[in-house]
């Protein structure tokens, strides 16, 4: 596609973080280590299920390995542009690379929504049906669900970019955030895009809220049936639930806010930005995995080897 057939705008003008040249300096320092732990943390992880023959037979890390392979690229789509405009007077974006960050932002988070769906429901199975376990969550069915994960996140994504990249850009051309978002984008549109915005707004809205609602039942369904069950059990399940309610909380509360309440003009939307597009992939690694007893073994046994081998 031709973009600039549709606007006259060739790149945007990106806010940043903030105005403070101590600040840009100091968080230039401070998400530049973020980002780096966030990328082989989540590489580790995806290494170590990769080449450990029990965890890769494992629906539950064969989930989390895909979740881990998604937090790179959601740490990525906007995180290393906004470390370099930190030591930027200019913080330029061009119309392509703005419409490429709302399309890998919606695509990611949206397969990502629909996974940790996936992964409470596969939870759910192994709580409440321990002996139907490997045979509902066999290796077909978790790679069919991981692929329609993919799948609903790219159609959702090529949705919302189709219709905002063919609105015509004239000025202004100022996006208040660090990275191209679709709430921010279509307000710089020459036309009255309320009516569009709120039914493009309202299918991340709807995705984020049915996602959540999900997860909510799911692990409410899990609490009340572990209540039955012996204590041992219960702590473990409450263990690994709360780990997983606080992923959900982090990820989903600032998406449903900054979806379901678009054209707010809050300036905590970019703290909330910040949240689920760079902290979240950082903590994923730290509270769903490396609290994990088999992963810290299996990591254990991966550093010897190539110790030994050393």
């Amino acid at each position: 596609i031709d973009l600039q057939n549709y606007s006259l705008v060739s790149e945007f003008v990106l806010h940043g973080l903030c105005t403070s040249q101590h600040l840009q300096k100091f968080f230039f320092v401070f998400f530049s280590e973020i980002y780096v732990v966030t990328v082989l943390g989540n590489l580790i992880i995806v290494v170590t299920v990769i080449s450990d023959p029990h965890l890769r037979s494992s629906p539950m890390y064969f989930l989390l390995g895909n979740l881990s392979f998604l937090d790179i690229w959601l740490a990525s789509f906007a995180t290393p542009k906004m470390i370099r405009d930190f030591l930027s007077d200019q913080k330029l974006i061009s119309f392509r690379g703005c419409m490429a960050q709302i399309f890998f932002l919606h695509f990611v988070g949206g397969a990502e929504m629909v996974l940790l769906v996936t992964m409470a429901y596969d939870r759910y199975v192994a709580i409440c049906k321990p002996l139907h376990y490997m045979t509902v969550m066999s290796r077909q069915t978790c790679v069919g669900l991981v692929l329609v994960s993919w799948v609903i996140g790219f159609v959702h994504s090529i949705s919302q970019v189709a219709f905002t990249v063919n609105l015509p850009y004239c000025g202004p051309n100022e996006v208040d955030s660090f990275f191209c978002d679709l709430p921010l984008v279509i307000k710089l549109a020459c036309l009255d895009t309320y009516v569009l915005g709120i039914l493009m707004i309202s299918d991340s809205g709807l995705l984020s809220m049915s996602c959540f609602l999900l997860l909510l039942i799911s692990y409410t369904v899990i609490l009340i049936t572990v209540r039955q069950r012996a204590a041992g059990g219960v702590s473990k399940a409450l263990s690994t639930c709360s780990a997983h309610i606080m992923v959900v909380t982090l990820f989903f509360g600032p998406c449903i806010f900054i979806y379901v309440w678009p054209f707010s003009r809050f300036s905590v939307d970019k703290l909330l930005s910040v949240f689920y597009t760079i902290f979240t992939p950082f903590l994923n690694p730290l509270i769903y995995t490396l609290r994990n007893k088999e992963m810290k073994i299996s990591m254990k046994k991966r550093r010897n080897r190539h110790v030994t081998f050393h």
